[in-house]
């Protein structure tokens, strides 16, 4: 699509903060006005859709896509992503460990073990480690527990929240992020912890390298994403 308009400015309203294009609002893909929670998101669509060139790239507008998602998607189904996400807790990334050899058993315990300890202090929500693959089903209480969080949350936060579990595998370590108590250049090494132990042991492979990259940037960008709510 080429571009259609000159000016783009911030209207704040009683509703939330709309993006005018030459002083007309912009619409979602559903057609839905595009409405953001507050000042530093309407800016961050703002910057968005003042550098699009020639012709408009909608892959270049990661926040307005994330916005996008919160107002067609989510806000006419929020129970379905509160149990999707919900889901990664019941075989969360972390609950499911190697069984040899030794130096990787000991490295997933001292990189992962203290993100279930914190889930059980902060949530009350403990969750069983397992060796192998064989899923493992967790407390039921302890799922319900880590729900009333994500049920909480608003549908820009579930936005993000989505993307966040679907790349890492782990509800624990989104929830993580949320909460503010990790940054995500200390959680991403040890998401991809597995990863990381093969290089180490059989050397790179550029496809795995870029495919890892990949999700780090699709990673970041719900994670700045998340921020701005």
């Amino acid at each position: 699509m080429k571009r259609f308009y000159k000016q783009v400015a911030v209207h704040a309203a009683d509703d939330g903060y709309a993006i005018l294009l030459d002083g007309k609002p912009v619409k979602t893909p559903m057609r839905r006005a595009l409405s953001l929670p507050n000042p530093h998101m309407a800016d961050a669509v703002k910057s968005e859709w003042d550098a699009q060139g020639e012709d408009i790239d909608p892959a270049a507008m990661v926040v307005t896509g994330f916005a996008n998602a919160a107002i067609d998607r989510i806000a006419d189904d929020k129970e379905t992503f509160v149990q999707n996400i919900t889901a990664y807790g019941e075989s969360d990334l972390l609950c499911y460990r190697a069984d040899s050899p030794d130096p990787l058993v000991a490295r997933q315990m001292r990189e992962w073990q203290p993100w279930l300890d914190w889930a059980e202090q902060h949530y009350d929500a403990p969750l069983i480690a397992v060796s192998g693959i064989m899923h493992k089903a967790q407390p039921k209480q302890s799922l319900l527990n880590l729900r009333k969080t994500i049920e909480a949350m608003d549908d820009y936060q579930l936005s993000a929240m989505a993307k966040l579990t679907h790349i890492s595998g782990s509800l624990i370590m989104s929830l993580a992020l949320f909460e503010g108590k990790a940054e995500i250049d200390a959680i991403w090494p040890a998401l991809c912890l597995d990863e990381l132990w093969q290089e180490e042991q059989w050397g790179a492979d550029s496809f795995a390298q870029k495919h890892r990259n990949d999700r780090y940037v699709d990673f970041k960008a719900a994670y700045d994403f998340l921020k701005l709510v």
